[in-house]
């Protein structure tokens, strides 16, 4: 027979697993899905009291959060390498890249914003903003312009590579955090 905190319980643990679902899909549009389901987890931990009796362990340990952390810093490097490798595969010089890693996430806040058709406008932006960090950045290492264009458009693919290669860490978290609020 179930108590009231075991019932309790699963209410929470549904109610997360369909928000997971939610931020992950959410993640297309540039919302940090990851790190707000990381986030909810723990709020999870600490309001636990309102329906666990005391005493009992975390809903979500803290090491599963710890590892969640970890996947998401590992999603946020491969998502913004991806853009400066992009540039530097297509010639860019150190400032290139740098400013590749740095337009980036401006301009996925602008796509955003500014094109709001969930994933086009995030990626678009992503692209043009890597460009364009790529191109300011060979045009201060004193590239012509006509020069700093491959190297822009190696930003602009590499970064909208790397917002699908982060699709995956994302999903990642939001499965280890779905299934370890059920397990009691």
């Amino acid at each position: 027979m179930m108590t009231p905190s075991s019932i309790a319980h699963m209410l929470v643990a549904v109610c997360f697993s369909l928000t997971a679902c939610l931020f992950i899909l959410a993640s297309l549009l540039g919302i940090p899905g990851g790190w707000i389901l990381i986030a909810l987890a723990v709020i999870v931990d600490l309001a636990q009291g309102l329906w666990l009796p005391s005493g009992s362990p975390f809903v979500f340990h803290p090491i599963t959060i710890i590892a969640c952390a970890f996947v998401g810093v590992a999603g946020e490097f491969v998502e913004s390498a991806l853009g400066g490798l992009g540039a530097k595969r297509f010639g860019a010089s150190k400032y290139g890249i740098v400013g590749a890693i740095a337009g980036s996430p401006f301009g996925a806040l602008a796509g955003t914003i500014f094109l709001p058709v969930p994933p086009l406008g995030t990626l678009l932006g992503a692209g043009v903003g890597a460009a364009l960090g790529a191109l300011v950045g060979e045009l201060l290492a004193r590239k012509r312009a006509h020069e700093s264009l491959k190297p822009a458009l190696g930003a602009a693919v590499g970064r909208v590579l790397g917002s699908l290669a982060k699709l995956p860490f994302i999903v990642t978290i939001g499965v280890i955090l779905a299934v370890a609020v059920f397990v009691p």
